[in-house]
């Protein structure tokens, strides 16, 4: 028997806009200058104003956000019918956007070092994004 999971849209409303004002702090004004330099652009590097309409970073990460929010969703659903309902909340916030890090996001930015000879620092830097937004989301 299936179980029924309920969405909760506003939630995941929530979880993209958090994710959302994450990364614009964490490629802007915390740890943009480092990762422009790690992705080899010059630091007064700007983008043509006929690019930033058509290759907007914000505008598309509202879709893998939705994406994120409604994996974690249905891993919270999933966790829970496995660990039982006497987990807390806070147990899920954090184990299944870790375990989502983990197994999904943090092995294909192991790609870009082992295929792409990217940096160990930008690594860091990309993987702890999405732990810290996937971890907000949760």
């Amino acid at each position: 028997m299936q179980p029924d999971i309920q969405l909760n849209y506003w939630a995941i409303l929530a979880a993209v806009a958090a994710s959302m004002v994450i990364g614009f702090l964490w490629y802007g004004p915390i740890l943009g200058k480092a990762w422009m330099k790690e992705m080899g652009r010059p630091a007064d590097h700007k983008r043509p104003p006929s690019h930033a309409a058509r290759n907007d970073p914000h505008g598309d990460r509202i879709v893998p956000d939705r994406g994120d929010a409604r994996l974690q969703r249905g891993g919270v659903a999933a966790l829970s019918l496995k660990i039982g309902a006497n987990a807390s909340n806070a147990t899920y916030g954090f184990f299944v956007p870790f375990f989502a890090w983990i197994g999904f996001c943090a092995p294909l930015l192991l790609g870009a070092v082992a295929w792409e000879n990217r940096s160990w620092k930008l690594f860091c830097i990309n993987a702890a994004h999405y732990f810290v937004s996937l971890q907000a989301m949760g």
